[in-house]
């Protein structure tokens, strides 16, 4: 027999090469064949539920880290409600309408739009949309996000669709939908109409010009050959200009410049003459804003008036306090020039092309058509001034091209009808769990216009609205109830498949219609309608979902999207939110910081990381990022990560090699009859505990990554585990002092298991199958608690001695081992002299018989301060000094002992592994050579 054969070096399956993309599948092949999903959910039946309602994303093209970044912060949630107690199955969704899958089929498929009626067109939009979905299911599957799989739900579904038509019936019922031709953001590139969710802003150069319009009726207040000076920086809306508006109570003053006279505000009259380089001008002439009312000048090159009107939106900031009015192409146009009876013409086309309405550039691109415009300016001498800038300019999401403001017939959703409800359950009826995220919502609600829900295409839900005979829109809740229950049969192709009478109630009649017949509208709903109603066509149609949920957790931009819809349709219809808490996250970019694209070339891709490192570093990546705010990965950092991961299996591992002869039935030590090491280590565990578990309850992902990492790197492998090598390995195996170290080692691993289970799951369900005392699925065990906490606080508070003692006994290590002279290698290698207080000597007595142990050296003498040797190494109250030890290594313990070698027949023991072996291994003598 070996004398290492008698030491108890702990052994286990789980080993330290991970290879996580081979486990991690065959894991979740096991998972999907016990139906884990729902055997927890099977589990949890009968408890409180607790819901988080998944945001749809976009099905189209690849999962991409942001999609895993919200993913697995879900999943993080929902599986340790499910272990702590709670009913909470997490239902995923998709986004499955609209202009993307339309533009991509046509891009990716080849199809033909012109080739294909309406319905076919919509069937082929569908197809491709869930084989979009298929694909970023396999990969939210991978990464191993727990939910139900197999029944998500799709905007797609008829059974949703008709959900969404019944919320906006039960709107339109309160008055809330109309329509109008109100200017709205217009994409000639996607040929719809937009939602202010759907515009995003990027840097343009446009061209800022000053513009003189000639007075045509001045009413005796103005003189004939006077000129009124705007300011605009969209010469392209020149054409639809119907007035000029100008700010009631300021003043104005007409300056003479060579021989023109022009007017402007006076508070504005330095700058516009510096820009214009007005460097001899006279004033003739003041005037109030309101003495201009209803005066007229003469459009700069059409013939026609400018009317001249006073409004409050005209501010003395920029420009020349006359502001440039077209009623067809702003919003506070089209205000002022409702008020004045104004036309509200657009002469711009869904393409962006000039209609007949703008003489002399019908068909023209709008920007081509602008040149052409500021030249007509020079070639007239209307023209006073033109440079250009950089600014910040709306542009279509998707198509990132810029929009227009466009006055199209269009449906909108009212929000200045109900905006005074909207803002109080912002502030009264949510939690917003982000510090900025009150602010963001209430802002945006306060600001924003009515929503224009009518999108100009094909792939959607259908606005149910019938048209009589007079052209009248007929909004009944009966009616788009009607046909709400026919898609929930047949889906919404058949609003493009079948007549109006078709759709309409057998025998339906309307005074409007005396003859009976009808027309529909064929606009279909924005797609943020789609997904702002999933709370009526999931949390309030699954029997399994309660409603509301108790969190919605997405990335920032949805303030203005999801988070905004889904809370504006809710109000609107239940009179409170869908959610009661809001969670929100930074965007995902490169390790500098930039956006990833595929120009740049710094795109990350899920999968290629999951097939090459796993699926639980991305996940311990997500955990480790303050999601607060943006985020970066790349390469460097998931290295960095994954030797975190190391550091947590490995420490994993050896855990569960110092407990594989433990049976926690057979040899635990009761909490009173355990060690003082072992006693401080379980409270300290326990404090643990309660420290994760509230990082969890806060979502407080990172401080839960840093206390692990803490614990795992210093009260573990740098501490308690240091001493249990001594211990678990050294001592008998039935020994007092084994069993109760083995004790609390088994505890920590099966509870830091389980504290990781939400984080790690693959990792933590491989490691649980080789832990002692314990079967089935870690999936379906209970979270830990951490309890008496003043009595672990207590205990710790004993070893404060202790560890203001090893700070210095360690620096006084280091400074051994790095002595150019005589280094201490190895810490077995000294004896170590600690002078310390008398108080500071009975707290540390009572920390352990064995006090060497606890600092991982072969001798330690515990002397008064008053007599630290000028050579020692001091600090504030106690001083420390390093020697050799005296003796020879032991080789079985590995410690240094004076009695090495003086054993009769067991030279290479120390008395304490002699008397060991001796009792429990005598064979080890007789077969000695």
């Amino acid at each position: 027999m070996k004398l290492k054969d008698t030491l108890h070096l702990g052994k286990t399956s789980f080993d330290m090469r991970a290879n996580l993309p081979s486990k991690e599948v065959s894991l979740q092949k096991e998972w999907q064949e016990a139906d884990l999903y729902h055997k927890i959910q099977k589990k949890n039946a009968k408890c409180e539920p607790w819901i988080l309602h998944d945001g749809p994303p976009y099905a189209n093209g690849r999962v991409h880290m942001g999609h895993a970044f919200n993913k697995i912060s879900k999943d993080f949630i929902t599986r340790y409600k499910s272990m702590s107690g709670y009913y909470s199955p997490y239902v995923p969704g998709w986004d499955t309408h609209g202009l993307p899958i339309e533009s991509a089929l046509q891009k990716n498929e080849g199809v033909n739009r012109k080739e294909h009626s309406t319905a076919e067109f919509r069937k082929l939009c569908e197809a491709y949309a869930l084989k979009q979905v298929e694909g970023q299911k396999e990969t939210f599957m991978r990464l191993g996000v727990n939910g139900d799989w197999e029944n998500p739900y799709l905007t797609l579904n008829p059974e949703y669709e008709a959900q969404q038509l019944r919320i906006f019936g039960q709107m339109a019922d309160k008055g809330y939908i109309y329509k109008g031709a109100k200017p709205v953001y217009w994409s000639w590139s996607s040929e719809s109409s937009l939602a202010e969710a759907e515009v995003e802003y990027q840097d343009v150069t446009s061209p800022s010009i000053y513009v003189a319009f000639k007075v045509k009726n001045g009413g005796n207040i103005v003189p004939q050959e006077a000129e009124f000076v705007i300011w605009t920086t969209t010469p392209w809306t020149l054409p639809a200009n119907l007035g000029i508006s100008v700010l009631g109570e300021a003043s104005y003053v007409q300056v003479a410049v060579a021989d023109r006279h022009f007017i402007v505000a006076e508070d504005l009259l330095e700058s516009v003459a510096s820009t214009l380089e007005w460097n001899d001008y006279q004033v003739e002439a003041h005037y109030k804003g309101q003495d201009f009312d209803r005066l007229t000048a003469q459009h700069p090159f059409y013939d026609r008036e400018s009317l001249l009107m006073v409004g409050d939106h005209v501010t003395l900031e920029t420009g020349t306090g006359l502001v440039h009015t077209a009623p067809g192409h702003g919003e506070d146009d089209y205000w002022i020039g409702l008020e004045y009876g104004l036309d509200i013409l657009s002469p711009v086309d869904g393409k962006g092309h000039f209609t007949d309405e703008a003489p002399g550039l019908e068909g023209v691109f709008y920007l081509k058509g602008q040149k052409q415009i500021v030249e007509k300016l020079k070639e007239n001498q209307s023209l006073l001034h033109y440079s250009e800038f950089v600014h910040s300019y709306p542009h279509d999401w998707r198509t990132k091209k810029p929009v227009i403001y466009r006055a199209t017939p269009q449906w909108f959703a009212s929000i200045e009808k109900f905006r005074s409800e909207l803002l109080e359950n912002v502030e009264n009826a949510v939690t917003w769990h982000h510090p900025s995220g009150k602010r963001r919502i209430y802002n945006m609600i306060r600001d924003r216009g009515d929503w224009v829900i009518s999108r100009q295409r094909v792939w959607g839900v259908p606005l149910p609205i019938f048209y009589a005979e007079n052209g009248e829109a007929i909004l009944e809740l009966d009616l788009v109830n009607h046909v709400a229950d026919l898609v929930e049969k047949h889906g919404t192709n058949i609003w493009f498949e079948w007549e109006a009478e078709d759709l309409l109630p057998e025998g339906y009649q309307h005074s409007a219609s005396p003859n009976g017949k009808f027309t529909k509208e064929m606009d279909i709903m924005d797609v943020w309608f789609d997904s702002g109603t999933s709370y009526a066509g999931v949390l309030q149609a699954r029997e399994d979902l309660t409603f509301p949920a108790d969190l919605y957790l997405e990335g920032s931009d949805q303030y203005r999207g999801w988070f905004n819809s889904s809370f504006t349709t809710s109000v609107a219809v239940n009179g409170f939110p869908p959610y009661k808490a809001v969670l929100s996250q930074g965007f995902v970019n490169d390790g500098k910081g930039q956006k990833m694209s595929k120009s740049l070339g710094n795109v990350i891709d899920p999968a290629d990381i999951m097939n090459n490192l796993g699926a639980d570093i991305i996940r311990l990546w997500v955990a480790s990022v303050d999601y607060e705010s943006d985020v970066r990965v790349s390469d460097e950092i998931l290295k960095q990560v994954s030797e975190s991961y190391r550091k947590i299996r490995n420490t994993i591992r050896f855990m569960l090699g110092l407990v594989n002869d433990y049976n926690p039935e057979e040899n635990a030590v009761a909490n009173d009859q355990l060690t003082s090491l072992d006693q401080y280590m379980a409270a300290n565990f326990n404090l643990f505990k309660a420290d994760v578990l509230d990082a969890y309850d806060h979502y407080q992902f990172p401080e839960l990554y840093k206390r692990i990492m803490n614990f795992v790197s210093s009260d573990l492998s740098a501490f308690y585990l240091n001493i249990a090598k001594d211990i678990v390995y050294i001592e008998a195996k039935e020994s007092y002092a084994r069993r109760s170290m083995q004790t609390v080692i088994y505890r920590m691993v099966h509870d830091l298991l389980l504290l990781m289970t939400p984080l790690i799951v693959h990792t933590t369900e491989e490691a649980w199958k080789d832990l002692p005392g314990v079967d089935g699925f870690i999936q379906l065990a209970e979270m830990p608690k951490a309890e008496k906490l003043e009595v672990s606080k207590a205990i710790a508070s004993k070893w404060e001695v202790f560890f203001k003692l090893q700070t210095g006994v360690n620096k006084a290590l280091e400074e051994a081992k790095n002595h150019p002279e005589t280094p201490i290698k190895k810490s077995f290698e000294a004896a170590v002299s600690l002078y310390i207080s008398e108080n500071d000597k009975k707290a540390f007595d009572l920390l352990s018989e064995q006090p060497a142990q606890l600092f991982t050296v072969s001798q330690l003498s515990v002397l008064p301060y008053t007599q630290a040797p000028a050579d020692a190494l001091r600090f504030e109250d106690y001083a420390v000094k390093v020697d050799f030890a005296e003796g020879q290594i032991c080789d079985r313990c590995r410690a240094v002992r004076p009695e090495v070698g003086t054993i009769e027949g067991a030279e290479e023991l120390c008395h304490r592994c002699y008397e060991i072996v001796r009792t429990e291994y005598p064979e080890y003598f007789e077969n000695k050579d």
